[in-house]
């Protein structure tokens, strides 16, 4: 299911101790563009509407390109529905 969204997230070990690796690219290569292309447009939204736009994305677009913070909510949308999905449970955001 994980792979289906396109995220499979790598592990690493040394001496015992387990880290978490990068993201790979693997699974659905439609999908992936539509989560980026669809978040783009909030993005786009975001900079004409900061009110209107959630703290994360804004203090996001402050210190970082709109490319690398358009990837990083598709990357957080992805794990948001795979979670949904897998736990089979209604989303629940977290309001700041």
């Amino acid at each position: 299911m994980c792979a289906f969204f396109a995220r499979y997230q790598a592990f690493k070990s040394s001496g015992g101790k387990e880290k978490l690796a990068s993201i790979t690219k693997i699974g659905d290569r439609y999908l992936r563009p539509l989560l980026v292309v669809g978040l783009t447009s909030l993005v786009r939204q975001t900079r004409s509407h900061p009110e209107c736009a959630s703290k994360w994305l804004t203090s996001l677009l402050e210190r970082k390109p709109a490319r690398l913070a358009t990837v990083a909510m598709a990357n957080e949308t992805a794990r948001i529905v795979w979670a949904v999905l897998t736990r089979d449970v209604p989303y629940k955001p977290h309001l700041i």
